[in-house]
């Protein structure tokens, strides 16, 4: 449908589709007694502050020859005072060109200052560099005539310089996103999930709304860094509440993320993670192609210890021995390797991997094995690592974990009050800290329980009774990945 024809109800002419008012421009400020000189627009300095598009400059020179306040000047070309007061203070710049017009159109200016075509909404950088018209008259060939085309062209680079470099992002909200994803990081081993889930979202959003308006070129991969690092914990976060679709769906916008970054450890990370995911989840064997895809990627040391520890893992949860045998002596290997700075532990928490969790997974690797005595003895150094280390890093789900690990290696000696202790201290945890691995691993305890060995065991009936009734994180109603 057509626009309506507007015309102004001073002196009939047609109104631009900018002019929001029932005049047009000369009629407002006729009516408002606001007059530009002619003058004005013959001031060399004003002509050059229009061919290098600095509109802030422009009002200043105009406000002073034409003695008009900024709220004047506000009323003249339809700009807010405050966005008036940005302008003249380099604080923000007109790069549109349909602003442009609109701003020269209310000030009065002569057509030959005004731009040549009002019909695109951003100068694209190749429309930057085209000729421009010269705001000065000269012979063409002249000193001046040079001088002027000088002029114009160096605006033209200038305007291009700040097209590529405008940025609505600063180095203190860079700076406050890395701290804030650092505390997550931090506290998502050993505080409740559910409210860091929404400080992740709230926190990726953030990140997401940065990259959807302008930066300049080197805060872009640093974003896409944030970027796939919320994304990344968010995955966690996903697969901790049972969610493998969602927790895989994460996964891709990482590795997207990390692409986009040229980022490898973020890369391993991310298909490190995505094979954690597929280890617990139906698709065992998948995990296997994600730690070799991991492994070309990741730096030196603790990256490489991690994907090892996956591996092994995943190798001794299909029955594969020798697999998990060699992923363990990789990971031995890779424990000699220095560390290379740079990676995702300047996180910290979930993104780092310690000593701890290392003896935690060997320990999980060689439980899964049916070798008990060994898995004991690694989970039993993890969780004495857990207890005597800082508390901000101690993971209450990897203890856990490792005290199942402790309980299944007792019961496979039959010693169900060994077993018990474990258990008791994992049945006291809140639920809210109980997420999904701890409810799977308690299940599959309470299976061993019931076994016909201990069928007259009254400690283990009651043992048995307690992990039916072990109720996971509730995840419902599902938590919203929007």
């Amino acid at each position: 449908m057509p626009n309506r024809v507007r015309l102004c109800t001073g002196c009939g002419c047609r109104l631009s589709r900018y002019n929001q008012d029932d005049l047009c421009a000369t009629c407002l400020r006729d009516s408002t007694s606001l007059r530009i000189p002619e003058d004005v627009w013959t001031d060399p300095s004003i002509q050059l502050a229009i061919t290098q598009w600095d509109f802030g400059q422009v009002s200043r020179l105009i406000r002073k020859r034409a003695r008009l306040r900024q709220e004047d000047m506000a009323t003249l070309t339809g700009l807010s005072q405050g966005f008036l007061s940005m302008l003249e203070s380099g604080t923000r710049r007109l790069t549109s060109i349909n602003k442009v017009t609109r701003f020269l159109e209310g000030v009065g200016a002569p057509m030959k200052l005004r731009p040549a075509t009002s019909q695109e909404t951003t100068p694209s950088p190749s429309s930057l560099l085209l000729p421009a018209t010269s705001a000065v008259a000269a012979e063409p060939g002249s000193p001046a005539d040079l001088q002027s085309l000088a002029a114009q062209a160096a605006a033209q680079s200038l305007q291009f310089a700040d097209l590529v470099t405008q940025s609505s992002v600063t180095d203190s909200d860079m700076e406050d996103l890395t701290r804030e994803l650092g505390r997550i990081a931090t506290d998502y081993v050993h505080a409740p999930l559910l409210p860091l889930f929404h400080d992740l979202l709230s926190a990726r959003d953030r990140v997401f709304g940065f990259l959807d308006g302008h930066q300049a070129p080197s805060q872009t991969r640093e974003l896409f860094l944030l970027a796939g690092t919320s994304c990344l914990l968010l995955a966690h976060a996903s697969q901790n509440l049972g969610d493998e679709r969602s927790a895989m769906a994460q996964i891709r916008t990482a590795w997207t993320c990390a692409e986009k970054a040229d980022h490898d450890a973020l890369r391993a990370w991310t298909r490190g993670t995505a094979a954690l995911i597929t280890e617990w989840s139906p698709h065992k064997q998948t995990a296997f192609l994600y730690t070799r895809q991991a492994m070309e990627y990741a730096p030196p040391g603790e990256s490489r210890i991690r994907i090892a520890a996956i591996e092994a893992r995943a190798a001794a949860r299909i029955g594969d021995r020798e697999s998990a045998l060699a992923a363990l002596n990789e990971l031995q290997q890779a424990r000699e390797q220095q560390t290379v700075p740079g990676g995702l532990s300047q996180f910290g928490g979930l993104l780092t991997f310690p000593e701890a969790k290392q003896e935690y997974y060997i320990g999980g690797t060689y439980a899964l094995l049916g070798e008990h005595k060994q898995a004991e003895q690694h989970a039993t150094t993890a969780i004495a690592l857990y207890e005597n280390g800082p508390k901000k890093d101690r993971s209450y789900g990897d203890e856990a974990l490792a005290r199942m690990d402790i309980a299944t290696a007792r019961l496979a000696a039959g010693e169900v009050e060994g077993a018990g202790e474990q258990l008791q201290q994992i049945l006291q945890l809140p639920p809210k800290l109980r997420i999904r691995q701890i409810g799977s691993a308690m299940q599959r305890v309470g299976d061993l329980l019931q076994q016909p060995r201990f069928a007259g065991s009254p400690i283990a009936r009651e043992l048995a009774d307690a992990t039916l009734d072990y109720q996971a994180i509730d995840t419902k109603p599902k938590v919203s990945l929007q």
